[in-house]
C-alpha cells in the first residue's frame, strides 16, 4: 500500500533537505575540524531516520483491520512516533552534549571558517523551506486554535514533529554558526563546543515535549470536544431518547475514531425499533463525522448509567 507523495509533501520534504545538507556538514566538520557542526551532522542524520520511520508507521497504519486488531492498525504510527521522540533525546541530544563537552575538555586548533558559513547557509536555506512547508501545512490544518492548541489537540503526530524538528534545526544553526563565530573571534575553540551542549539542550527539549505529545496518544485520547458534542446533539434529538449518559471516543488513528455512546430510551420502545433506530443514528452519526469507524450506542438506564459513572469516577 504505497503512500501518495502530494499526502506527506512534509515528510518527503524534510527527509530530503535533510539528506543533502548531512552530507555537506560532515564534510565542513572533517575539513575544520567544528564540534558544533559535527554536531549538526549528526542532528541531521537523526531527522532524516526519524522521517523514514514516519512513513514506515504511515504505510502501517494504513493496513485494514483483522481479527488480531479488530480497529485496525492506526496506532502504530502513534508508537513510531514515541519511538522518534527517544531517537531524538537518546541519539541527538546524547551525542551534542558528549561532543561539547569533549570538545571543551581537549580543544582542537582552530581552521578557516568559511566552508562552515557556506555550509550554515545553503542549511539554513534548505531547513528554512522545510519548515515553511511544515508551518503552511500545519497551518491550514489548525482552524482558529492557537499554535499550542492545536499541537496538543493534534491527532497526526506526523506534522508537528516535522514542525518541532525543523524549528530545532533551524535554531541549532544559529548557534552553530554564533559559535564558529566567537571561537575565531576569541581565538577559543572550546566555544563551540559550549554551542554543540546547547545544541544538544535545545534536542533534550524538544524530544521531551513530542514523547509527552505522543504518549498521550499512544495511550489513547478522546476526540475533540466538538466531535463530542455533534455526537451528543445527534443521538439526544431523536425524539425516542429521553437523555443521553454519556458519549466516550478514541482515536485508533488519526482520522478513526471509536465512540461509545450510552442512551437513555423511551420504555414504550421495542427490541425491533430500537435496533431500527440504532441503525439510522449510525448513519447519521457517520454521515455528520465521517471519522466515526466504530459506532457502539449501549441502551442504558439514567440511573444505572450514574451508578456506574459514580463508581467509575469517570465525567459523563
Amino acid at each position: 500500500m504505497g503512500l501518495n507523495i502530494k499526502d506527506n509533501i512534509v515528510l518527503y520534504g524534510a527527509l530530503a533537505a535533510n539528506l543533502g545538507i548531512g552530507v555537506a556538514k560532515f564534510v565542513a566538520a572533517g575539513i575544520t575540524g567544528s564540534s558544533s557542526m559535527l554536531t549538526e551532522g549528526v542532528h541531521s542524520v537523526v531527522d532524516s531516520f526519524n522521517q523514514v520511520l514516519l512513513l514506515y508507521g504511515q504505510r502501517s497504519a494504513k493496513r485494514p483491520a483483522d481479527e488480531a486488531h479488530p480497529f485496525g492498525y492506526g496506532r502504530e504510527l502513534y508508537f513510531w512516533a514515541f519511538v522518534v521522540a527517544i531517537l531524538i533525546f537518546a541519539i541527538g541530544a546524547g551525542i551534542s552534549v558528549y561532543e561539547g563537552w569533549r570538545h571543551i575538555q581537549q580543544p582542537e586548533p582552530l581552521s578557516s571558517p568559511t566552508i562552515n558559513y557556506v555550509v550554515l547557509g545553503i542549511s539554513f536555506l534548505l531547513e528554512g523551506s522545510s519548515w515553511t512547508l511544515a508551518v503552511r501545512e500545519f497551518s491550514a490544518g489548525k482552524g482558529e486554535d492557537g499554535w499550542w492548541r492545536a499541537i496538543r489537540r493534534s491527532k497526526d503526530p506526523a506534522g508537528f514533529i516535522v514542525l518541532f524538528e525543523d524549528s530545532a534545526a533551524l535554531a541549532g544553526l544559529i548557534i552553530a554558526g554564533i559559535g564558529i563565530w566567537a571561537s575565531h573571534a576569541f581565538n577559543d575553540p572550546r566555544i563551540d563546543g559550549v554551542a554543540s551542549i546547547l545544541i544538544g539542550l535545545i534536542l533534550g527539549l524538544v524530544a521531551i515535549l513530542l514523547a509527552r505529545e505522543s504518549k498521550g496518544l499512544l495511550i489513547g485520547e478522546r476526540a475533540d470536544p466538538v466531535v463530542i458534542e455533534t455526537i451528543r446533539g445527534i443521538v439526544a434529538a431523536h425524539p425516542a431518547i429521553v437523555s443521553v449518559n454519556h458519549v466516550r471516543t478514541i482515536h485508533t488513528a488519526p482520522d478513526s475514531i471509536f465512540a461509545a455512546i450510552s442512551a437513555d430510551f423511551e420504555d414504550a420502545i421495542t427490541m425491533g425499533e430500537g435496533e431500527t433506530m440504532i441503525e439510522q443514528m449510525e448513519t447519521q452519526l457517520r454521515a455528520a463525522v465521517p471519522m466515526l469507524a466504530s459506532i457502539y450506542i449501549r441502551p442504558e438506564k439514567r440511573a444505572d448509567a450514574i451508578l456506574v459513572i459514580d463508581h467509575a469516577t469517570v465525567d459523563p
